[in-house]
């Protein structure tokens, strides 16, 4: 399933969907925090998920869990650039999660392929930063900040709040310069919802396949697989590939999972008897 270096940002996937391993190179994410905060040990996992199976490596440097404080800039970058220079060394994919601006360019810079953002290049300077680089990008919703996110999150239509919000912010980047096809819409499942919202988003994901984007969906071992299952985060596996599984069904083209090896496994067999593969 692996997409060769050559072929990306610009070849957003088609009848293969893409898989998104997640490398969180801090203290307190919510599901592996502290676990690859040493630079080698996340290199290390970057290079195993490449191996198991993934399109793209997304390396982040600051937690997006509910309740994280921002880090600053010159910590973010001293977390994120080893490790993306030393996987890109290693003609790994990487994508950067970021939503600084300084980041982003500097992740560039060591040449990154996709440059994923939660707050949807709302930050000065990151539509600048897009419109100038030969990069991805992935604009993901999101109400609030992670810090205050899911302080009683209220809409009235979130399918509708949703949409709305991504086709302008993809507007945005095509206005600075940004091709069509190297932009990528998520709805930002977790991030500023409820269970509710986020079962409504997940259903409508056929939907916001058809705005003409590839939609990414990220829901990996998410607060909603607890809710739903029961289970604590490292019990949320089975869980999530299910989710992830439905998730293309209903037209998702890029998977961000902690899972990648199973993701992977179960696309193939679902595929193979489907017919697809």
């Amino acid at each position: 399933m692996r997409t060769p270096r050559s072929t990306l940002p610009f070849a957003w996937p088609a009848a293969q969907p893409w898989v998104m391993g997640i490398v969180n190179v801090t203290p307190d994410s919510f599901s592996d925090g502290g676990r690859f905060a040493d630079p080698s040990r996340a290199v290390e996992h970057g290079l195993r998920l490449r191996d198991e199976g993934a399109h793209l490596v997304d390396v982040g440097g600051e937690s997006t869990r509910p309740g994280a404080q921002p880090v600053p800039i010159q910590e973010e970058l001293d977390r994120v650039l080893p490790v993306v220079t030393a996987l890109v060394r290693e003609r790994v994919n990487v994508s950067v999660d970021t939503t600084k601006p300084e980041v982003m360019r500097a992740a560039i810079d060591a040449g990154c392929t996709v440059v994923n953002d939660v707050n949807a290049f709302r930050a000065e300077g990151a539509l600048e930063a897009m419109g100038c680089a030969n990069v991805g990008v992935v604009v993901m919703h999101m109400r609030g900040t992670p810090a205050t996110m899911q302080q009683a999150p209220h809409y009235e239509d979130v399918v509708v709040e949703v949409r709305d919000f991504l086709l302008g912010r993809a507007a945005a980047l095509e206005h600075a310069g940004v091709a069509r096809g190297r932009i990528a819409l998520d709805p930002g499942f977790g991030f500023g919802k409820t269970l509710e919202h986020n079962i409504a988003l997940f259903r409508a994901l056929p939907s916001l396949a058809s705005m003409g984007y590839p939609v990414l969906a990220g829901i990996s071992r998410k607060r909603t697989i607890g809710e739903l299952t029961g289970k604590p985060v490292g019990g949320r596996m089975a869980g999530s590939v299910a989710a992830a599984l439905l998730a293309v069904q209903n037209g998702a083209r890029i998977l961000r999972v902690h899972d990648v090896a199973e993701t992977v496994d179960a696309i193939s067999v679902w595929m193979a008897l489907r017919g697809e593969a």
